[in-house]
């Protein structure tokens, strides 16, 4: 068994050019084609507390999942990320060994430099 931990990362679509519900259906067809991926886990975004703005649906924030991936996992689960949402905005948060990481993307190049801070930040872990 690895000691190695496991990173988690958020991801929220925020482009304001969508609904709510939009936003839902991105998050859902994202988390199903990361399912597919060697994750440890990936699910919508529980309600716990309601960020400002931020809408629920039947307990889950809309637009909102996360995954957790192994470390070794990682770059590769980054890499699809890329390929899937180059044109998408989105707010991606990193979270490894208590430390959070949070970037802001609305164009391929700046996910490109957002999935770079991203590795750095866990290398530097």
């Amino acid at each position: 068994m690895s000691s190695e931990p496991n990173v988690k990362l958020t991801i929220a679509f925020t482009n304001p050019d969508l609904d709510a519900e939009e936003k839902d259906k991105e998050a859902r067809n994202l988390l199903r084609e990361i399912k597919d991926l060697d994750v440890e886990s990936a699910e919508l975004v529980e309600v716990t507390e309601i960020p400002e703005r931020g809408k629920s649906v039947a307990g889950f924030l809309w637009g909102v999942l996360q995954a957790e991936v192994s470390l070794a996992n990682f770059k590769k689960l980054l890499g699809f990320l890329g390929d899937r949402l180059g044109n998408k905005t989105i707010e991606l948060e990193v979270e490894a060994n208590g430390k959070k990481l949070k970037v802001k993307a609305s164009s391929r190049e700046e996910l490109s430099a957002a999935i770079e801070q991203a590795q750095k930040f866990i290398a530097g872990n």
